[in-house]
């Protein structure tokens, strides 16, 4: 199990140091675009294609395809046999989309498009879903609604610091001992909600938006509407993937820190583990979220070397 460095004590220096100080040379570097079928886009890194297996990795809220995680885990999958596909949200790839509508927590509608995609285009035996935060959130999701129709080519899941219960997460978050993480997010979601009240200026009110400090507002007001929910806790409720961990039928690995800041006790699901075979959690009891700071063979972190074990053993190769 993981143990952080002695050099890191303390949830939010594991959490904070790999954010800020990790960089790893891209190895997702491909650019490809696919359009999605309501007229938006999507913007999909890929590594060079050599191997029959693929890792699509998701990242996590306000990230992109470039993250140190992203690539992180990228440069170890390609590494270890699986070529690996970044892919970016709605909006996070460099360039605003189309749409009104944006990028959420339970938006598998795009990846669900990525995986097709990738089905129909492609010639892999073997596809993985590996997902940081809400990229994790969005995988869970995705799996529990399809359940047992879930593409064939999917072999396994690996999730990291999922807030797989949204509503008492951004409650977390909202905390003052979390403010650092809350100004940071905001920053950036007030940035892209200015852009896209510039290109949709009778659409949007950004009266409000400065005065926002928590989640809850700004999910009541943009969030939510823009992406057909009443308010912020229909929109939690129903974009959690708490509710639908039993439906999941696909060998599945979540890993979340017990010292997670973002994540309160709701969002550890052992019962849910408990009546679902399919699903495996790990709680070590450092790490942070999205940390798990560690320098193994070939500089991997050590969530990069668990998603890399865990598939070779539920794949068998």
């Amino acid at each position: 199990m993981y143990r952080a460095p002695w050099y890191l004590p303390g949830r939010h220096l594991q959490t904070i140091y790999p954010a800020l100080f990790r960089w790893v040379k891209p190895i997702a570097v491909e650019r490809r675009r696919i359009e999605t079928p309501d007229g938006d886009f999507l913007d999909l890194d890929w590594t060079s294609r050599k191997h029959s297996k693929l890792a699509i990795i998701c990242h996590g809220l306000e990230g992109h395809s470039r993250t140190s995680y992203s690539q992180g885990m990228a440069r170890a999958m390609y590494s270890h046999g699986w070529d690996a596909l970044c892919w970016n949200f709605r909006g996070c790839s460099g360039e605003p989309n189309r749409l009104l509508r944006s990028y959420h927590s339970g938006q598998i509608e795009d990846l669900h498009c990525v995986v097709q995609n990738v089905a129909t285009n492609y010639d892999y035996k073997q596809i993985a879903l590996i997902g940081f935060s809400l990229g994790g959130n969005l995988i869970l999701k995705y799996l529990g609604d399809q359940g047992s129709d879930a593409d064939s080519l999917i072999c396994g899941s690996v999730t990291f610091s999922v807030p797989c219960d949204l509503a008492s997460s951004s409650i977390e978050l909202a905390r003052f001992s979390n403010r650092i993480y809350m100004i940071r997010f905001m920053r950036s979601l007030k940035r892209k909600i200015k852009l896209k009240a510039a290109k949709f200026p009778q659409k949007l009110d950004t009266t409000n938006l400065n005065r926002m400090r928590t989640f809850l507002e700004f999910d009541d007001e943009y969030t939510a509407p823009l992406n057909g929910f009443k308010d912020a806790m229909d929109y939690w409720t129903k974009c959690s993937s708490l509710p639908v961990l039993e439906k999941v039928k696909i060998p599945t690995l979540m890993v979340s820190a017990a010292n997670d800041p973002f994540l309160p006790e709701q969002c550890y699901p052992n019962e849910e583990v408990r009546n679902n075979d399919f699903l495996k959690l790990e709680v070590p009891r450092q790490g942070g979220h999205v940390g798990f700071t560690a320098n193994l063979e070939g500089r991997m972190y050590w969530s990069e070397w668990r998603a890399v074990s865990y598939l070779k053993e539920i794949s068998g190769t």
